[in-house]
């Protein structure tokens, strides 16, 4: 099998890993391309991205351009000499970029597509109530996500799964798809196929802070699977009034019951021993909280904070 030469796309700890995979694997790294520094937190302290961390650790070039068009960034690519570049969660890359190496340039994308194609796969696929998901590695073409298929490997979700453990799960499995992907290249034993047609593909948009409010008057299942599914991040939200203050109220964690009741949905029932909401068709018990301005919490020590419960209702 001949060693690929390979030019690196990515940023965060979910790419990260691919890097690494790729990097132990027999092919080489010749370059990695990531986002620029950035001043976060309250010092404003410089941060690099995962994939940065790694590529700096192993002694890999890396290259950190402002415009993916830049001339002078795009000559040094060129220069590189690679086979092939892969993507793993990256930002759009314009053709002139992507037709650069004589392979082509695949992307890693943590669902089966063609559904869930957009920013938020594994978010959605929790909060849909799928269960099962994966991972494909595709050619990447000027639409988003839908470029011809390489390989694809699914992925059981567990009824209790959160986002952000499913996360760590495509994580592993994907980085393990990318070396495979790039071993079927060197081999020429991969027959890339077009996308099937779907009439109603399951997207995946971006998620905003709009979004991410429980709605009350679904049913207990589908609260519980919209939880999960934002869980640890962006966390959904919902709020609460303690006394005349209305407070942002995080939901973590939690477990639903399907029961009939006559209660308006959104109704809250609290004690020091409960805390219960009403939806459509039964009840969710929040687990695990964080409210605005204190730390993620037990729902033991979220009530032990409480004296009285009589001034706490739903806002």
């Amino acid at each position: 099998m001949k060693s690929l030469k390979v030019i690196f796309f990515g940023t965060p700890e979910f790419a990260k890993t691919s890097l690494e995979a790729i990097h132990q694997s027999s092919h080489e790294v010749v370059g990695v391309v990531t986002v620029a520094d950035k001043a976060s937190g309250r010092g404003q302290k410089i941060h690099q991205s995962a994939v940065k961390e790694f590529a700096v650790e192993n002694n890999l070039p890396v290259f950190q351009p402002e415009k993916l068009r830049d001339p002078e960034f795009l000559e040094a690519l060129e220069k590189l000499n690679a086979d092939v570049f892969v993507v793993v969660a990256f930002r759009m890359m314009p053709k002139i970029l992507f037709e650069m190496p004589e392979m082509g340039t695949f992307n890693l994308h943590a669902s089966l597509l063609p559904d869930y194609r957009g920013a938020a796969p594994i978010n959605y696929a929790v909060i849909n109530g799928e269960k099962k998901t994966g991972a494909t590695t595709f050619f990447i073409n000027e639409k988003i996500d839908e470029g011809n298929i390489l390989l694809q490997q699914e992925l059981e979700i567990s009824p209790e799964e959160n986002a952000g453990e499913l996360h760590d799960r495509l994580m592993e499995m994907g980085a393990e798809l990318v070396v495979k992907t790039l071993d079927g290249l060197s081999e020429n034993s991969i027959q890339e196929k077009p996308q099937p047609i779907v009439e109603h593909p399951k997207n995946a948009f971006k998620i905003f802070k709009e979004d991410t409010r429980i709605q009350w008057n679904q049913n207990a299942e589908t609260v519980h699977n919209f939880i999960r599914g934002m869980s640890p991040y962006p966390a959904s939200f919902t709020t609460i009034k303690i006394g005349e203050d209305e407070k942002f109220l995080k939901i973590f964690k939690g477990k639903f019951e399907k029961t009939e009741h006559d209660k308006t949905p959104g109704t809250l029932e609290i004690d020091k021993h409960q805390f219960k909401i009403f939806t459509k068709d039964g009840f969710y018990f929040p687990q695990e909280v964080q409210l605005e301005g204190k730390k993620r919490m037990s729902l033991k020590d979220f009530l032990n904070g409480f004296q009285h419960f009589d001034h706490i209702s739903m806002a």
